[in-house]
């Protein structure tokens, strides 16, 4: 491993695409870690799983920088995660339909030097408008994009404009990962190395 390169704590291509696509020079190390359900409100557990994801990784490749992220969709003070099956994934978009709703995602970065973790966190939002879905709606999406492994049963950057009315915010946060939160959090990260 080049030492240089920061760690990616996550399989996610979407996250890959995004560091990808603002020349971040990165190597990809999926975390084990077993993810939180539920602390506290949807911006804690987004920024406690990005730690958990982050943390995890860093402990077993020390003095590398490690970035976790999670994402998380939230309506009304519940969270919407990824779909048990397809039948979740309708009901999700059931509830999302015609209303607004918050995705959040948390990002941590860790380093372990043998002796210690330092860890940086944040989290950001943004606000999703859903356009009225009906049934055939819902169906005719959840047939062109496969929703199985995505926060709130979509993706914004698949067939969004099918079933997304607004995006107030950074669109990057919604595909779930905000680089310019990233870059925030790295440039105070290595400042403080």
């Amino acid at each position: 491993m080049d030492d240089s390169k920061i760690i990616l704590a996550s399989a996610s291509p979407r996250r890959r695409e995004i560091l990808s696509a603002h020349a971040l020079d990165f190597e990809t190390v999926p975390s084990g870690a077993d993810e939180l359900a539920e602390a506290g409100s949807p911006r804690e557990l987004s920024l406690e799983n990005a730690v958990l994801k982050a943390s995890s990784v860093a402990r077993g490749i020390p003095n590398r920088i490690v970035l976790g992220a999670d994402t998380v969709v939230a309506l009304d003070g519940v969270v919407y995660g990824k779909p048990r099956d397809a039948a979740d994934a309708f009901s999700i978009l059931s509830k999302l339909s015609g209303r607004t709703h918050s995705v959040f995602t948390g990002v941590a970065l860790a380093r372990f030097d043998g002796a210690g973790l330092k860890v940086l966190k944040d989290a950001e939002e943004s606000k999703v408008t859903f356009k009225a879905l009906d049934a055939d709606a819902i169906n005719s999406y959840l047939n062109l994009v496969d929703v199985s492994d995505k926060a709130g049963a979509y993706a914004a950057q698949e067939c969004g404009s099918a079933i997304i009315e607004r995006i107030d915010g950074d669109f990057e946060n919604v595909m779930g990962l905000p680089f310019a939160l990233v870059k925030k959090l790295l440039d105070r990260f290595v400042s403080g190395l």
